[in-house]
């Protein structure tokens, strides 16, 4: 069995505030995240070795979006997404 038989996958869209490094304003940017949340029963057809990996499964969100564009007019510049995980755990 592969690892996403094991997760209910959906994407999700989520704020955090972000300082552009071009011309320093801060703001509000919406993020895309993929979150994978652990299903309630291990899938028919497993085995034992699937048992023991669905056991240690957790529910995890998945970073999809690098690069934002700035918000202030006078900049739009696009920048790296820094300091937020490309993986967290729920």
């Amino acid at each position: 069995m592969e690892e996403r038989d094991f997760f209910d996958e959906r994407p999700e869209q989520r704020t955090h505030t972000m300082t552009c490094p071009h011309c320093g304003q801060q703001g509000e940017y919406e993020l895309g995240w993929i979150v994978r949340r652990k299903k309630n029963q291990v899938p028919r057809g497993a085995d034992d070795r699937d048992r023991a990996r669905y056991a240690k499964a957790q529910s995890y969100m998945v970073r999809r979006d690098d690069m934002v564009g700035c918000k202030n007019v006078r900049c739009r510049k696009r920048f790296e997404v820094a300091g937020i995980q490309s993986v967290a755990f729920l």
